[in-house]
């Protein structure tokens, strides 16, 4: 599995907002992986001042990160494979 870096612009997202999105994230990933898909979300970082949101997931492809997002109805402007170099 590979990870892959879900970049989303949230200006002016509520916090209750943010919270929910993740929410969504995090029970896509899981339905997700019930039908079979190998996904799971890691983490996100949310960057207030100017919107900017990087959110991890570990996937078999960037399809499903897509499809995990649009079937969310998660809003992002590209997804890449990256490193997660967490100690």
């Amino acid at each position: 599995m590979s990870v892959f870096m879900v970049e989303r612009d949230l200006k002016g997202i509520a916090m209750e907002d943010l919270a929910g999105a993740q929410k969504a994230a995090i029970a896509k990933a899981s339905e997700m992986r019930a039908g079979g898909s190998d996904i799971r979300y890691i983490r996100s970082t949310f960057a207030p001042a100017d919107g900017r949101c990087m959110c991890l997931f570990e996937a078999g492809s960037q399809r499903d990160v897509q499809r995990l997002n649009d079937e969310a109805g998660l809003p992002y402007s590209g997804v890449v494979e990256a490193l997660d170099l967490t100690p």
